[in-house]
């Protein structure tokens, strides 16, 4: 039986972490499925469009890797993939309790899904997508933010 697991976030970029996280989810399950978190109440830095092409960069050379968008509760989308884990990364406690209480929360929506926490490695713990953003608004260096292989100019303003 293929497992299977959803990395969800609005992925507002994609970075060097969420793609650590992302490999190091490759190793616990066949597949994993990146679901960009479409909020119409916020207006995110890039586009939906953006956003995916990143993330298509960024995970090129991986195999087990599908990209979805999804603008419903996160456990409805695991539903309706058949999907019965979740996946989150953590980069300090602050992260992990947030974490924990969406988990906590999705376990009581639904109880036959469960959430894997996956701390980030150490040297990616100070990215966040927030200061790569901040470093885009500033017509700063994003590189050593963002995953080898994708083409800078997705980073440039739309």
């Amino acid at each position: 039986m293929k497992r299977t697991a959803l990395f969800p976030g609005s992925f507002d970029p994609f970075t060097a972490g969420h793609l650590n996280i992302l490999k190091r989810a490759l190793t616990m399950f066949d597949e994993v499925v990146v679901a960009i978190g479409i909020n119409i109440d916020k207006k995110g830095h890039f586009s939906t469009d953006r956003k995916i092409e990143i993330i298509r960069q960024a995970t090129a050379s991986l195999e087990g890797v599908r990209i979805v968008k999804y603008d419903n509760l996160t456990v409805d989308i695991c539903r309706e993939l058949g999907i019965r884990h979740i996946v989150r990364g953590v980069r300090n406690m602050i992260d992990f309790e947030t974490e924990r209480s969406i988990a906590d929360a999705n376990r009581r929506l639904a109880p036959e899904i469960d959430t894997v926490i996956i701390p980030t490695a150490q040297e990616y713990a100070h990215i966040s997508s927030t200061a790569v953003r901040d470093l885009i608004k500033h017509n700063s260096d994003t590189s050593m933010f963002i995953p080898e292989g994708v083409d800078m100019n997705l980073f440039k303003d739309e």
